[in-house]
């Protein structure tokens, strides 16, 4: 299946409590941190949801 290359690029400090644990669920615990996540609709809608803290890269 394809995957999805996803980097956090802004803090979660002051995010509300379900986005940082969106975040931690996408497997991103750092600033600058890349992780890859399968294209699912599932994971779509997360990244959805952290957009202002995240990028797709590639």
């Amino acid at each position: 299946m394809a995957t999805i290359k996803i980097k956090q690029v802004k803090s979660r400090i002051g995010a509300p409590v379900d986005q940082k644990r969106t975040l931690i669920a996408l497997g991103l615990h750092k600033i600058s941190q890349i992780a890859e996540v399968e294209d699912t609709p599932s994971n779509r809608g997360m990244i959805r949801k952290v957009r202002h803290l995240v990028t797709v890269v590639e």
